[in-house]
């Protein structure tokens, strides 16, 4: 298991408010598969690439627009950091916590 598999309890501050969600992360190598599940439903990773502690991955929002969202996070320990960039919307700062 890589140092940054995991379940993590994340929340994103969004322009639409606090947005909690659940990220999955399954490495393999330089790679990584998941998801980011929350009361909106749950994205898939698309392009996800770990760098030591770096995660950086695609995600294709479906609601409350179609947008493709670019995320960055380093993890330390069992804290992530980063953050999600919406497109015209900018960058909205993440962080969360391994659950499993």
């Amino acid at each position: 298991m890589s140092n940054v598999d995991g379940k993590w309890d994340c929340v994103t501050k969004s322009p639409m408010g606090d947005l909690k969600t659940v990220l999955t992360v399954i490495a393999d190598g330089d790679t990584f598969t998941g998801s980011n599940s929350g009361a909106q439903g749950s994205m898939e990773i698309t392009d996800g690439k770990v760098d030591g502690d770096t995660l950086t991955w695609t995600m294709d929002m479906k609601v409350p627009m179609p947008m493709v969202l670019e995320c960055t996070a380093t993890i330390d320990g069992d804290t992530l950091t980063g953050g999600i960039k919406a497109g015209a919307f900018g960058t909205s700062p993440m962080s969360g916590t391994r659950t499993a």
